[in-house]
């Protein structure tokens, strides 16, 4: 018997008609994508289906009508590859093949109508109206009156007073104006879906020294992946060896590759162009970016922000409004056709719809411009926040060590000596001081490697190994002056002058003596102040800088940037302390943060915004994650948030404005019910396609732009 390829299927998520399964297979039992698809769209009542094999899910949007969650597990649960039709893949879900069916069927019947004789054209008006008819019914029944209950009373109407033309008018344009806005709003959540590349089934690895084909499912943290040209990074990780051209576009929206060698990271979901990567895997399978990527946006698309609900609440209560306007039509004119042409046209469709499809194309357009916005209300809150905080380091800073200063304690050996002999001994690890070491040393004008023993490394502390028979060590002042007990009081005064300048110091001992020290200093970005600059054109009223540095330090840069203010001298607890503060004082605060201790701040903030190199529960903890190492982003998803705003409250007003004069136009009898319905239909449509298309959505980030020319 062919084995089945789920082991267990649990709901992890659903709504009407969607459902997020979260799936684990036997050992051995391999899954492919499209087979698993082609298989599950098979089934009874599914629309469509999308597996996520990094996230172990399987997404079902189905026909609720037609089937429920618990048969559609049980029938998934008992699919075997001998379940995949031989036959291609079905070209239209059967959502679509439904309402374009509709379309084809209400636009036959209206171009035959004046052709068929006095006694047919009842009937099949009638027939064509019954599954408008049966869901106005079944709308009636389980939630009053709605749009569709209006609709078809329009339709009811023409047919009771025989203009069929009117009514199968009305038909027609209801089902292309359906198919149309469910085609939109299904456009809106593929381009959120499409942000990322799917990462292949096997991957190769590299275990003891041999190379070999593995599932991705079997990756481990720590295992050595390959990745060559043409393949999808499956892991998040940090490169080994080798060189690459790698694609980041569906990570950072940036089209151009960049070069990726050793020490650099690399993220999963990312395209390697040219060449061939080591990679240690730090990440796999659902705790790797694109996984977990994939993760928030399936929860983004359920998620409703509170204008979208607000919107709904509205629309609601508009349309006992529209049927008191067209009773009390009746009661004034006794004019059935007036009648009709008011109940073709409700507020309903384009403000329920409009909100969600402008949220999520902006969503969209945030993903590629290297912005994970987790959900619509983090646009809405991003918009509303007055006070932006910064952790400084990794933010207002480029979190990226360089070396400032090297200070040799012995005449016989030089700064480039004392560079080049750490950057010997470091050179094997990724710590982010060994990393700026090892950079420096790659500056110098004439690098030199000092040959040594195996280089032992002490946690937390530094390295240690043996150059011309003596014994060196490099780390902090602990561990040279207390653990091997090399004195460093004679060169007080210095050490303290490069602490007061906020510098980082890695120590040197060699042979049981002081050999000098390494000050190391994270760099202010090239853009920050422009990036507050632009924050304040954006409305933001306050800017502030939080960071643990010496307070003179922390003002010299509050200064450098133009800052509003800043609190120095910081503990990890303080920060949301202080964010607190502000927000009982009135602000809406935003903070950017990049730190594991930073967790608490970015939660509880107002929204909160990660870096791109940030620690995973910062970027987990956040509203909004940079997928990018560039701080104008946050500019970026600021203005994205405004231009958000004003795309929705325009649709709004479009809505209101477009649907109340031709509902006056047609109590007043200027408007036949096919001009009310076609002008009602087609405004909704494009109210719709304005929204999906982003109209005065920000194009391309300003930094994009600059790179992008840059190349050219």
């Amino acid at each position: 018997m062919m084995a089945r390829w789920f082991a267990s299927l649990d709901v992890v998520h659903q709504v009407r008609g969607r459902v997020r399964l979260r799936y684990r297979c036997d050992a051995g039992v391999r899954l492919q994508a499209r087979a698993v698809q082609r298989a599950v769209e098979g089934l009874h009542g599914v629309r469509r289906a999308r597996l996520n094999p990094q996230a172990r899910a399987l997404i079902i949007e189905f026909a609720a009508d037609r089937t429920g969650v618990e048969q559609l597990v049980a029938a998934v649960s008992a699919l075997s590859p001998a379940a995949v039709p031989a036959i291609a893949p079905k070209p239209l879900a059967d959502g679509d093949a439904a309402r374009l069916g509709a379309v084809a069927l209400s636009a036959a019947n209206l171009l035959a109508g004046r052709a068929l004789g006095a006694g047919l054209q009842a009937p099949m008006a009638l027939g064509v109206a019954v599954p408008l008819l049966g869901e106005a019914v079944d709308d009636f029944l389980q939630q009053g009156v709605t749009s569709h209950v209006l609709e078809a009373l329009a339709v009811a109407i023409s047919i009771g007073r025989r203009d069929y033309l009117a009514a199968n008018t009305t038909s027609f344009l209801l089902a292309l104006g359906e198919y149309l806005e469910y085609s939109i709003q299904r456009r809106s959540d593929d381009l959120l879906k499409h942000l990322l590349e799917p990462a292949s089934g096997e991957v190769w690895v590299e275990r003891g020294g041999v190379e070999a084909l593995v599932d991705a499912a079997e990756l481990r943290m720590g295992d050595t992946v390959i990745a060559a040209a043409g393949t999808v990074v499956p892991v998040d990780g940090t490169v080994l060896g080798g060189e690459a051209m790698v694609n980041e576009a569906t990570m950072t929206g940036e089209s151009v590759p960049v070069a990726r060698r050793r020490g650099d990271r690399v993220l999963s979901g990312t395209v390697v162009a040219e060449g061939r990567l080591r990679i240690y895997a730090e990440h796999v399978g659902a705790q790797a970016a694109a996984a977990r990527i994939a993760d928030f946006v399936e929860r983004s698309l359920a998620a409703k922000s509170r204008t979208q609900l607000e919107a709904s609440r509205m629309a609601d209560r508009l349309v006992p409004m529209v049927l008191g306007l067209a009773v009390g039509t009746w009661a004034l004119t006794r004019d059935w056709r007036r009648v009709a042409a008011v109940l073709q046209a409700d507020y309903s469709c384009a403000l329920k719809l409009s909100t969600p499809v402008a949220f999520k194309a902006a969503m969209y357009r945030a993903g590629r411009a290297g912005m994970l916005v987790k959900g619509a209300d983090a646009l809405e809150r991003l918009a509303e926040a007055d006070t932006f905080v910064f952790d400084k380091t990794g933010t207002l800073t480029s979190g990226h060590l360089e070396v400032t200063d090297s200070v040799a304690f012995r005449p016989d050996f030089s700064s480039a000596d004392l560079i080049n002999l750490a950057a010997s001994v470091e050179e094997h690890y990724f710590h982010p001081l060994a990393l700026a070491v090892v950079e420096a040393s790659r500056r110098l004008d004439k690098p030199r490697h000092f040959d040594h023993k195996e280089v032992e490394f002490i946690v937390a502390h530094g390295v240690a190994s043996v150059i011309d028979g003596k014994r060196i060590v490099v780390g902090s002042r602990h561990f040279v002056e207390d653990d091997e007990g090399i004195d460093l009081a004679a060169h007080g005064a210095l050490i303290e002058r490069l602490h007061e300048e906020g510098k980082t110091l890695l120590y040197i001992g060699f042979g049981g003596e002081p050999l000098g020290v390494l000050a190391l200093r994270d760099s202010l970005r090239g853009n920050s102040a422009d990036t507050v600059h632009r924050l304040r054109r954006l409305g933001v009223k306050r800017v502030l800088m939080l960071t643990g540095d010496h307070p003179a330090r922390a003002a010299a840069m509050a200064g450098a940037l133009g800052l509003d203010g800043f609190h120095a001298g910081l503990l990890p607890h303080d920060k949301a302390r202080l964010l607190q503060e502000l927000a009982d004082d009135g602000a809406q605060v935003a903070f950017i943060g990049d730190g594991v201790n930073d967790a608490p701040a970015l939660s509880g903030a107002h929204v909160g915004i990660s870096m791109h190199q940030g620690a995973d529960i910062a970027r987990l903890a956040s509203d909004i994650a940079l997928l990018e190492d560039d701080i104008a982003r946050v500019a970026d998803a600021r203005a994205l948030a405004l231009a958000t705003g004003r795309l929705v409250k325009s649709n709004f007003r479009l809505t209101v404005g477009l649907n109340t004069a031709i509902l006056s136009a047609a109590a007043l009898g200027l408007l036949s019910p096919v001009s009310a319905s076609l002008l009602h239909n087609g405004s909704t449509i494009a109210i719709l396609l304005r929204a999906l298309l982003g109209a005065g959505l920000p194009r391309a980030p300003r930094g994009n732009e600059g790179r992008a020319a840059g190349r050219r």
